[in-house]
């Protein structure tokens, strides 16, 4: 079965830097464009950043110029560089994928960024 693991979230200080990393299983890692949501309290979960199978990238206006998400094929692993973060980007970070028409997600990985 599909199994999305995130990693990597934490406590970090306005300005501060986190890599979030989501590891993938049950699925031909490579054929899938991968997606990082979050979903502040009392907010909708938000789609931020997606890559292609392709590498092509897009993100929401809100962390362009601030995350990089990236992809390593060989080891079925999408990784998001978060920097510059915001009191505004904590929230549960979430790792996405689609496959024919189901949409699966991991369990989530808080990030919360306060002084």
């Amino acid at each position: 079965q599909v199994q999305l693991v995130e990693s990597g979230g934490g406590l970090v200080q306005p300005g501060g830097s986190l890599r979030l990393s989501c590891a993938a299983s049950g699925i031909t890692f490579s054929r899938y464009a991968m997606s990082w949501y979050r979903q502040a309290p009392g907010k909708e979960r938000e789609l931020v950043t997606t890559i292609t199978s392709g590498g092509n990238t897009d993100y929401a206006d809100s962390v362009k110029g601030r995350f990089t998400i990236s992809r390593d094929n060989a080891k079925n692993t999408v990784y998001l560089q978060m920097n510059s973060l915001k009191p505004e980007d904590t929230a549960v970070y979430y790792c996405s994928t689609a496959i024919w028409g189901t949409r699966y997600w991991g369990q989530g990985t808080q990030v919360t960024v306060s002084s």
